[in-house]
């Protein structure tokens, strides 16, 4: 059977929905991937404070490890959950002030070692939980310790079920601090943790949908109802990666990408995580902040482009950031009628790619004394100095 050219050379990918990026059926390993967002407790991402690629290749033979040994004794640097570690270090060191910064995970960063490392750097996490761990003394367990805790109050929720609808709930909400130990087979290495317990359970849930149940874990303080509430809330706002992720597949369509090395996947992967990224940032910051001056985000050729492309019942509308974020997606499907709520991401994504042949014809019909890249450069100092049509163009051509 004849050897690669180069052992670095892949075969096609697929991203999953945590960001991983898995081998398609009957096809070479190709690299793993993921990231971290950073958000403020409003939503607004910020930007990526840490990303990871590596190769299936590194962890080979654990799966099989974990068939003979109880998968807690093998050790983390084993197993892949040892990204969750490296990316928390990772964002600590690029932030700057990391003790503001709180580590939000879902259920697979319910790992002890994050807990043990977490407490080393000083650094608070808030975690789902997906194991019962032993508790106390260590003969009960944590669900043990809430089901005999009493209710603090109940907290009332809105989100949107699998069909897009409108749905409420209310929750009971428990909280409790308890002594949390390792794994039986880890205790000679870690020591036990006091840990905050947050469980909310839907009351009365329909027989329709599953019922809302969040078993949080966290390293910060919970003493009233109103510090479980806010954790609830920030445990929340882990959904903007799920957006995040969702932008990085759909828009940016990683599995459709066909690079033949680990790197130039690598380096286009890179360059979709920061569109992934603009997407999202523009989106919210469109809702937390339409009145905020264009020139945050557009250019001023942009701008009129993007005037040009406006009805004329829509024309006298403030020229604020909510006016051109509006524009771009309409450009992309967005009705805009007055009923309709913000744009989201995907009509803001395919305003900016599917719709620039609109915004080349436009340009061509418009007296620009200057060049777009000297434009572009003179407003370097700008947060928009890199637009994000810029940006979009740059995925596709990379793609391509």
């Amino acid at each position: 059977m004849g050897k690669r050219p180069s052992p670095t050379n892949i075969r096609s990918s697929a991203i999953t929905r945590t960001g991983s990026l898995q081998p398609s059926p009957a096809r070479r390993p190709s690299p793993e991937g993921y990231a971290s967002l950073a958000i403020t407790p409003e939503g607004l991402p910020l930007g990526l404070t840490a990303a990871k690629f590596w190769s299936r290749a590194k962890f080979k033979g654990t799966a099989a490890l974990k068939r003979k040994v109880n998968p807690t004794r093998v050790p983390i640097e084993q197993k892949e959950s040892m990204r969750w570690l490296d990316n928390l270090r990772r964002s600590c060191d690029l932030t700057g002030a990391p003790e503001r910064c709180i580590h939000v995970g879902d259920r697979e960063s319910d790992i002890y070692e994050l807990y043990v490392l977490a407490e080393e750097l000083g650094r608070n996490f808030l975690v789902r939980s997906c194991v019962d761990r032993l508790a106390e003394d260590g003969d009960t367990t944590i669900a043990r310790v809430m089901a005999a805790t009493q209710s603090s109050g109940r907290h009332e929720v809105q989100f949107r079920d699998a069909k897009g609808k409108m749905q409420q709930a209310v929750l009971v909400v428990r909280h409790a601090t308890m002594t949390v130990r390792p794994p039986i087979g880890k205790q000679k290495r870690y020591r036990h943790q006091q840990l905050q317990i947050i469980h909310a359970e839907e009351l009365n849930p329909p027989e329709d949908r599953a019922p809302i149940l969040w078993k949080l874990i966290t390293n910060l303080p919970v003493e009233t109802h109103a510090d479980a509430v806010g954790k609830l809330e920030w445990y929340a706002l882990r959904w903007k990666i799920e957006t995040f992720f969702r932008t990085l597949k759909t828009g940016c369509r990683i599995k459709e990408l066909r690079l033949t090395t680990t790197d130039r996947l690598a380096n286009c992967i890179a360059l979709c995580c920061v569109v992934a990224w603009r997407v999202s940032w523009l989106t919210m910051l469109g809702r937390e902040a339409p009145d905020a001056s264009p020139a945050a985000v557009f250019t001023d050729i942009e701008c009129r482009l993007l005037e040009r492309s406006t009805p004329e019942n829509k024309s006298m509308s403030q020229r604020d950031l909510d006016f051109y974020l509006r524009a771009v997606a309409r450009l992309g499907g967005y009705l805009d009628r007055a009923s309709d709520p913000p744009p989201g991401t995907t009509v803001i994504w395919r305003g900016f790619s599917h719709s620039l042949v609109t915004l080349i014809r436009l340009h061509k019909s418009i007296d620009v004394h200057t060049s777009h890249t000297e434009d572009i450069q003179g407003q370097g100092n700008s947060i928009g100095a890199y637009s994000l049509c810029q940006f979009c163009v740059l995925s596709i051509l990379v793609e391509a």
